[in-house]
């Protein structure tokens, strides 16, 4: 009987799908939009990545191995091309001078209006090559020169070849490139294919001679003889007589796979959002089933009696799941391709984290990924129909069919919310996999699902002690006896809202928990009245400074109290890891103590003849730095200015220190040892300490009159390159640009919320409907519409107060966990808890009162004449 029957039941699980609308297009949406939005983030993040990697690859060329220098100055000596051209192996090496600097167009030169504004300048990516040699390793590089340029302008002084996005901002005509407080004019002469972000390309002799680099290089481009063993020739080159220990060689490569590995954690992160939509859809889809087969329980008996097997009724329920996560997955993908084009047209491939910043990629579509996500969704579906599923699986049917059977949990599993919850509390201790907290993000999951498996408890906790205090009053009383006799429906109503509230609350904490402490972060190293810098990127520190002649001339200007400077520069410690910063300032205040860093714990005493060093935490966690100890991979960048007999300077760490604006870690130096170790006198970023009662403004003009009186530029160029900027100022745009950073994670937040209160909806709605009968025999009993209508709200409101007591209670448990395990494994930026009570107040209480006004209004269509009709049915 059962093999008939079976292929009609297929038809019977669609017209299931097909009759109960609200419910199915609840499951529907949960699973479209968390597709959608996963695939969405992945597209975008996919498509900047390619993008830049591109870009690198076509700057990078197609050399076998890329020699640099680890010393502090990053520069290598020509010479280094004669030992590397007398190996054998090595076919060519095509030397490279990487800088990157200031541009702007070469317009009429007028002084600007407004003198407070500062000019606007182009970050300029500068390449010096051998353009005789560059066209068969990087052959977008080669420069090509216009219709009507001199052939021999390859060779040309001051001369340089745009790529597109550089023509796009400074034009066709000359351009001026920053030098200090200089601006130098160099000619377009042409261009160059090579995509990504404004780039200019030069020939090596010139832009030596243009930038004062006469006989440095940045790196060199080798490429080998056919046939050649990478690893041997690089150990062959190595044990070269001659070979400086401050050479290092290492594939092309490396440079897209350390920007991948940078912004790795922040799009995993990112993923990991998206999927919480999808995440919340798996409880909704479970939600609706459940309710679905509480409903038919006497039409599962019914078809368990004509034959229909337990294993067949859960392939019924999981077919109807199988349904909906395929077609939710399907209009998933749609529309998260849809969403990742209008992003990457209007927002460009940076989704707030600043790792992509300026790039508009072209979308890349990926069939593997579609199909990976497409899995995930109806995978989801599946798993949120697996409970109800084995109930009706497990349901008797003669029993069901008199009316005495129960589709309720068994008390032998009331232990699997505990064990949950225990097991995800343990995987929050673990360490990190390949760099991603990937124990954290599965103790969320764990400490979610089993926080939900422990609502029939609750329910029965809570309302055991209410109803006694109810016994007096009937109408209340009859909403909590039966949400307390109920229960299993009960939890099972409000699961979605749980899940997406308790990720909301996880979610408002650590962003309030991060703002809270990046804003005292602020305070610390914000203590001066006025701060000008000479480069808003880092990466144009090299060009764009301050020398001592300005700093000191600085410090003699009306109204200046004192003046701090600093000096940032870019070290790579570990080929296979991002650089760290190496900030040089003065460390010391006026009575010995650290100044000007936010420390993590106590300082200790540098022993004689060591350098003290304070790191960042991603310093500890990435290199193993320990405060006590010295830090071995900092000495192979210097070179000179040994401190001790063994000739080389052996660092000591002093402190840690919480920096929130480099994620891949800051070493601070004193500029006393740093000058004693180098002959870089030049500076970044300056900070003055007024006067009382000095303006700011007089000191930021006579700084931009003094600028241009030392460049020798009386028409105000000069003094337009400084960028000012008060606590205050800085303190805004930070948070500014913080408050961007977490604007995607705003709004997968608020779809999350969305999808739980429509679930909840459509959750309330069927089983008011499907209570008709109940409501219909309270009328004959003598209640009216409204009191009825009052009884179905009140246990809306019950049923929503405790899945917002539960939501809240699991969402700050998950925020530990977000606070102090995966921000820390994924940034290496610890923060103090902060817990936003208000905001908190306000998500629990729209929970509250969403579930109590869905309740009503479906009661409005349950409580009618039908109702009374509805007794006399007859199933």
């Amino acid at each position: 009987m059962s093999f008939v029957l079976w292929p009609l039941l297929k038809t019977f699980s669609l017209q299931e799908l097909l009759h109960h609308p609200w419910r199915t297009v609840a499951a529907l949406v949960a699973v479209m939009l968390g597709v959608a939005l996963a695939f969405s983030v992945h597209l975008i993040n996919a498509s900047a990545l390619d993008e830049f990697s591109q870009a690198l690859r076509s700057v990078g060329g197609q050399a076998d191995l890329e020699l640099r220098s680890r010393s502090v100055s990053a520069s290598l000596d020509e010479a280094v091309l004669q030992t590397l051209r007398q190996n054998p192996a090595v076919a060519t090496a095509s030397p490279v001078l990487e800088l990157s600097t200031y541009a702007l167009p070469a317009l009429p030169l007028v002084k600007p209006a407004d003198p407070s504004k500062p000019t606007q300048r182009v970050l300029l990516r500068v390449l010096g090559v051998d353009a005789l040699q560059v066209a068969t390793l990087a052959p977008d590089l080669m420069p090509m020169p216009t219709g009507d340029a001199d052939r021999m302008a390859l060779f040309a002084p001051d001369t340089v070849f745009l790529n597109a996005a550089a023509r796009q901002a400074l034009g066709d005509g000359s351009v001026q490139l920053q030098q200090g407080l200089q601006l130098k004019r160099a000619a377009v002469e042409g261009s160059v294919r090579a995509p990504g972000n404004p780039l200019a390309v030069m020939d090596i002799g010139a832009a030596q001679d243009f930038f004062g680099k006469r006989g440095q290089l940045t790196r060199v481009d080798i490429r080998l003889q056919p046939g050649s063993d990478r690893e041997a020739v690089a150990r062959i080159l190595e044990g070269t007589p001659g070979w400086n220990a401050e050479w290092k060689l290492s594939q092309p490569g490396d440079a897209a796979e350390r920007i991948g590995n940078l912004s790795r954690a922040y799009r995993v992160n990112l993923t990991v959002l998206a999927l919480i939509a999808l995440f919340t859809g798996g409880f909704l889809v479970f939600s609706v089933l459940a309710l679905s087969v509480t409903r038919r329980a006497q039409q599962f008996a019914l078809l368990g009696v004509l034959g229909l097997t337990g294993s067949q009724r859960l392939h019924l329920v999981l077919l109807e799941a199988g349904l909906l996560g395929l077609l939710g997955s399907a209009l998933g993908i749609a529309l998260g391709t849809g969403l990742a084009a209008l992003a990457l047209t209007l927002l460009g491939g940076d989704l707030g984290g600043g790792y992509f910043a300026g790039a508009a990629p072209p979308l890349q579509w990926s069939t593997l990924a579609a199909l990976v996500f497409a899995a995930l969704g109806v995978a989801t579906a599946l798993v949120g129909a697996w409970w109800p599923a084995r109930l009706a699986q497990a349901l008797p049917p003669a029993q069901t069919l008199k009316g005495l059977g129960a589709l309720q949990d068994h008390r032998h599993t009331a232990w699997m919310g505990p064990a949950l919850l225990l097991a995800g509390g343990l995987l929050a201790m673990t360490p990190p996999l390949w760099g991603m907290p990937l124990g954290a993000y599965l103790s969320v999951a764990l400490l979610l699902v089993g926080g939900i498996a422990c609502l029939p408890w609750l329910v029965g906790q809570v309302l055991d002690r209410v109803a006694p205090l109810l016994a007096h009053r009937l109408l209340p009383l009859l909403a909590v006896e039966r949400a307390r006799r109920v229960r299993q429906s009960a939890a099972v109503a409000v699961s979605g809202v749980v899940a997406s509230l308790s990720l909301a609350v996880a979610l408002t904490v650590m962003v309030s928990s991060f703002r809270h402490s990046v804003t005292t972060w602020l305070d610390t190293v914000l203590p001066a009245s006025l701060y000008v810098r000479s480069a808003g990127s880092g990466n144009a520190n090299e060009l764009a400074y301050f020398d001592p002649a300005f700093v000191q001339a600085a410090a003699r200007v009306g109204g200046v109290q004192r003046l701090s400077a600093q000096r940032t520069l870019q070290l790579t410690l570990d080929a296979a890891k991002p650089g760290v910063a190496l900030m040089v300032r003065s460390l010391q205040d006026a009575q010995g103590r650290t100044a000007g860093l936010p420390l993590v714990g106590d300082a200790v005493a540098v022993p004689a003849g060591r350098i003290g060093i304070y790191v960042s935490e991603a310093v500890v966690d990435l290199y193993g730095a320990r405060v006590g100890q010295n830090f071995a991979p900092l000495q192979q960048v210097f070179a000179a200015g040994s401190t001790n007999t063994a000739g080389a300077p052996m660092f000591f760490v002093a402190g840690i220190w919480r920096d929130y604006a480099r994620q891949f870690g800051t070493i601070a130096m004193d500029s006393a040892d740093y000058a004693r170790l180098s002959d870089d006198r030049r500076v970044n970023d300056l900070a003055f300490w007024l006067q009382p009662g000095t303006d700011a403004e007089a000191v930021e003009q006579a700084l931009r009159t003094l600028a241009d009186q030392l460049a020798g530029t009386p028409d105000g160029q000069a003094g337009q390159l400084l960028e000012f900027g008060s606590a205050t100022q800085i303190r805004a745009t930070t948070l500014k640009i913080f408050d961007r950073s977490f604007a995607v994670t705003y709004w997968l937040q608020a779809v999350a919320v969305g999808i739980g209160l429509f679930g909840i909806a459509a959750s309330f709605s069927a089983q008011v409907l499907a209570r008709r009968k109940e409501f219909g025999l309270l009328a004959h009993l003598g209640l009216t519409r409204s009191q009825i209508l009052r009884v179905v709200a009140a246990e809306g409101a019950a049923w929503t107060s405790l899945g917002a007591i539960a939501g809240v209670a699991l969402g700050l448990a998950v925020a530990v966990v977000l606070v102090h395990v995966v921000n820390p494994q994924s940034f290496h930026w610890s923060m103090e808890l902060s817990l936003p009570w208000l905001r908190l107040l306000g998500l629990a209480a729209a929970v509250v009162a969403a579930g109590t006004v869905t309740a009503w209004l479906a009661g409005q269509a349950a409580a009618g004449h039908d109702a009374v009709m509805a007794v006399k049915e007859d199933w």
